[in-house]
């Protein structure tokens, strides 16, 4: 019997090599590799453009990039956030020497639930660090009321959110900065790498001074900087990257709604809803596997990957499950227990704008498997 070809959960839009010729020709011919260089400064243009923003700090990834928005807003202490996101939301408080404080996420949006989040500031609580999951908006107006009222700042990973708006326009406006990803599996990717969104010129220049080693000028370090600067490479693939981005969101929206036509007839799977948001960027299909669905969640995960079809359990384990991290009071399940719960029901699609709609019929036929 052949094999069907391997489905995975995403896979990276790329465009034609011979398109990318040319400016690899330029850069060969500048031999500028780096340092803020002309194909860095356009991207930086195009997407503060594209976004709806009106600064922005191109950032070698976006682990790197939260890291520095930590730095440029001097955050110290503890930092509210949620344990369901990727480990680098974490991972960039702890090499911070930050202390996360873990906060149960809202059962419909699975995002930080600000209704949590009072309860867990202490006289060491400097800032809230949510994650707009899936690429769907936080409830950033509570949020902000609850930092206002605290005076604390807001740092959102917006690693899933490029392109995403809400009420109010760009979901990358909201908080004291936003923190994209563009690494190979986001809808956007310059094969790996980030970007800090700066409320003003100001803050964008202590930023711009924090990815370059705290460089002014040949002479002058001004902070304790690191390495963090994108490559005229990454920064030429991402302008490239940009002329499709168009075409990627809306292939992802069709797929997306196919998907939502055809899962509603199988019991036990229940698609995740949006948040809100008046245009999405589709990053994610994640599916909740209940009770009543013939197969446990990873009995499910088993039978796509026995059939070639590689979906994944984002978030599981949770963040707070991790050694680094277990042992942090708030990281007790007993305190997390939306999370803990969507943790192991939670199942990715597949959705990349590459797949085709008998890819997702093949999907959807081995996940039904029991009613043929």
């Amino acid at each position: 019997m052949s094999i069907s070809k391997p489905i995975y959960v995403t896979e990276p839009q790329l465009p034609p090599l011979d398109e990318f010729i040319p400016y690899l020709e330029k850069i060969w011919d500048s031999k500028i590799l780096t340092n803020g260089g002309p194909f860095h400064q356009q991207l930086e243009a195009a997407l503060c453009s594209y976004l709806g923003v009106e600064h922005l700090a191109l950032f070698a990834n976006g682990t790197i990039g939260l890291i520095t928005a930590l730095q440029a807003l001097r955050i110290t202490g503890e930092v509210i956030t949620t344990p369901y996101s990727f480990v680098a939301t974490a991972h960039s408080l702890l090499w911070n020497g930050i202390k996360p404080v873990f906060v149960d996420i809202h059962p419909q949006t699975l995002n930080l639930d600000p209704a949590k989040i009072e309860a867990a500031i202490t006289p060491q609580t400097t800032a809230i660090m949510p994650v707009h999951c899936y690429g769907h908006p936080c409830d950033v107006d509570a949020i902000q009321r609850i930092a206002d009222n605290y005076n604390l700042k807001v740092i959102y990973d917006a690693a899933h959110a490029f392109g995403v708006k809400c009420h109010c326009g760009s979901v990358l406006t909201h908080g004291d900065l936003s923190v994209l990803s563009f690494h190979a599996t986001k809808v956007f990717n310059t094969f790996e790498g980030g970007a800090i969104i700066c409320p003003d010129a100001k803050t964008k220049v202590r930023i711009d001074h924090l990815k370059n080693f705290g460089f002014v000028d040949e002479t002058t370090v001004v902070a304790p900087g690191i390495n963090g600067k994108m490559s005229e490479i990454n920064a030429a693939f991402g302008l490239l990257q940009l002329k499709g981005i168009d075409a990627a969101l809306a292939r992802r929206a069709e797929i997306d709604q196919l998907y939502r036509q055809l899962l509603p007839a199988i019991r036990g799977i229940r698609p995740v809803g949006d948040a809100g948001e008046t245009t999405s960027n589709h990053a994610y299909f994640p599916i909740m596997v209940e009770a009543d669905y013939a197969l446990s969640r990873d009995g499910l995960y088993q039978r796509l990957r026995d059939n070639n079809i590689f979906a994944r359990r984002y978030f599981y384990p949770l963040i707070s499950d991790f050694p680094m991290y277990r042992g942090f009071a708030s990281a007790n399940p007993v305190n997390l227990p939306v999370a803990t719960e969507a943790s192991c029901k939670v199942l990715c699609l597949p959705i990349s704008p590459n797949l085709s709609s008998n890819d997702i019929l093949r999907i959807i036929n081995c996940i039904n498997f029991f009613d043929k």
